[in-house]
């Protein structure tokens, strides 16, 4: 450790403990982005993460936290100080009849859905995954797929945040209601979220059901009531083989009842289709073949085939994420997605004016010897219902309107790159841009600085100004901020600048950095 360290903490012999270790290896769950950071800190109580906290301001360093590491972007990379707060996961109060619940800002969704399952409550909406810590969901504006939510932060009530002071500060719609905005989405760039209280809702089963037919058929339900026939509606779209799956959820109180286990969902299914991604990396014209088989494997070769199930909605919201991948998410107007499942269908399907499904994309890139993974994940939320949640001043969804995501997801076949993504992601988010979307935070996306800043004009100003206030040397901020929304202002004290990159063969990019203090 450095000696300028061991000496201030000798210096605070406070007996609060500071659980730091060296040489740690942190990288994300999909392997894209690797770093070592000086120390690893694993905190356990409030005062260890003040005193982290003032111990950094000291020695100059730059503090990150960080929990699954689910976002394949290098935002929680850092050769400064590494947060995790894992061990910092109890549920402080509870109260069944008003559904509040206060928590510890570590704790992770899948074990808190089943702290909550005790207590006869559970999460209104939950994301594809349960893997992030409750505040890692909450600063990267996750989110579900239903009109009948908005993001996750949406149940958010108030927040409890470890400034760069060294000071923890409320925060909620009445007291610091900026600051409240500014943290309810906050890129970790504003301190250290470290209490939750969250709305929770009585515990609830879903019964749902899910339906392959021609992606001509979800597209004509679109205007209709393909997202509000049900609470919870989401699809994925598979464009070599033009169909879709549609997965719709409604409350029950059926009894339980299993999805039927197929030989498909166990290692063979698993194993199979890793390696034809494997083999698609050497040969990719094969990909469509692969799409093809795979998605009649696991869904059925017949239009019209069905599963149902009925399930905790703690287990039936969820899906999995199978291998490492790059996943590309923007958030466009709900009215324009046929369009752009259309544009981006004939797109990569070459199709021709003869073709019934042909519209002209426009989209400037040729897709000429180009072979992508499907499926493409479709998903949808509507904050402009939600009057009285304030707004996060970083939320990407429609204000005014219900919003769809359309998620571009690109495998890594035992953690090698596709050899698709720079090309694919080049003309999808094109294709995004001409719709008036904006990117998801967490996801792997291309656009900077400036196409942020005018996508989020004066929101994005109010954000920066509240975050310069409460961190003015720039204790939380690193490359990924300064790329995507900081702007050109001057290198803060504590910023950390990435100093390079080295390809590390099945742990991606490696990001070196360094800070003000360094």
């Amino acid at each position: 450790m450095d000696p300028r360290i061991t000496a201030e903490l000798e210096k605070r012999d406070d007996g609060v403990a500071f659980r730091a270790r060296q040489n740690h290896l942190h990288h994300t769950w999909a392997r894209t982005f690797t770093s070592i950071p000086e120390l690893y800190i694993q905190p356990e109580s409030l005062e260890e993460v003040e005193k982290l906290v003032n111990l950094a301001r000291v020695c100059r360093r730059r503090v990150v936290a960080t929990g699954a590491g689910h976002s394949p972007s290098h935002i929680t990379c850092t050769s400064n100080w590494l947060v995790n707060l894992d061990n910092f996961n109890r549920i402080l109060s509870a109260d069944a009849e008003t559904g509040l619940v206060v928590m510890q800002s570590g704790i992770r969704l899948y074990t808190l859905g089943e702290r909550l399952a005790e207590l006869g409550l559970a999460m209104p909406n939950l994301g594809s995954i349960n893997d992030q810590s409750i505040s890692g969901a909450i600063t990267t504006g996750t989110h579900g797929s239903t009109l009948r939510h908005g993001l996750m932060s949406a149940d958010v009530v108030a927040l409890k945040v470890t400034l760069a002071n060294g000071t923890t500060v409320s925060c909620s719609k009445e007291e610091n209601p900026s600051l409240f905005r500014a943290a309810l989405l906050s890129l970790g760039a504003i301190g250290i979220i470290t209490e939750v209280t969250f709305r929770a809702v009585p515990a609830f089963t879903l019964r749902w059901r899910q339906v392959i037919d021609a992606d001509r058929v979800m597209l004509d339900s679109w205007p209709r009531d393909l997202w509000t026939s049900s609470e919870f509606v989401r699809v994925w779209w598979f464009p070599y083989t033009r169909r879709a799956v549609v997965w719709e959820a409604n409350k029950t109180d059926e009894p339980l009842l299993p999805p039927p286990v197929r030989n498909y969902d166990g290692p063979l299914g698993y194993y199979l289709y890793h390696n034809l991604l494997y083999a698609a990396q050497w040969v990719p014209r094969i990909l469509p073949w692969v799409e093809w088989f795979v998605f009649g494997l696991q869904y059925g070769f017949a239009n019209g085939s069905t599963i149902a199930a009925v399930q905790p909605s703690r287990q039936a919201l969820l899906m999995n994420c199978l291998y490492s991948q790059f996943v590309n998410e923007w958030v466009i107007p709900l009215e324009k997605g046929p369009e752009a499942i259309r544009r981006l269908s004939s797109w990569m399907n070459h199709l021709t004016p003869d073709d019934p499904d042909y519209v002209p994309h426009g989209i400037p890139f040729s897709a000429e010897g180009l072979y992508v993974h499907a499926p493409v994940e479709v998903r949808v939320s509507d904050t402009s219902l939600l009057v009285d949640a304030p707004r996060p001043y970083l939320d990407p969804t429609r204000p005014d309107g219900p919003t769809l995501y359309l998620n571009a997801t690109l495998y890594r076949p035992y953690y090698r790159d596709p050899p698709c993504r720079e090309r694919y992601y080049e003309a999808f988010e094109w294709l995004m841009r001409d719709l008036g979307g904006r990117p998801h935070w967490a996801k792997n996306f291309n656009a900077g600085g400036a196409d942020l800043a005018a996508m989020y004009g004066e929101d994005l100003e109010a954000w920066r100004k509240v975050r310069d206030e409460v961190d003015p040397e720039g204790m939380f901020v690193g490359s990924w901020h300064r790329e995507k929304v900081l702007g050109d202002g001057p290198r803060l004290a504590l910023e950390e600048v990435e100093d390079g990159r080295t390809q590390v063969r099945g742990w991606g990019l490696r990001v070196f950095g360094r800070s003000g203090g360094n």
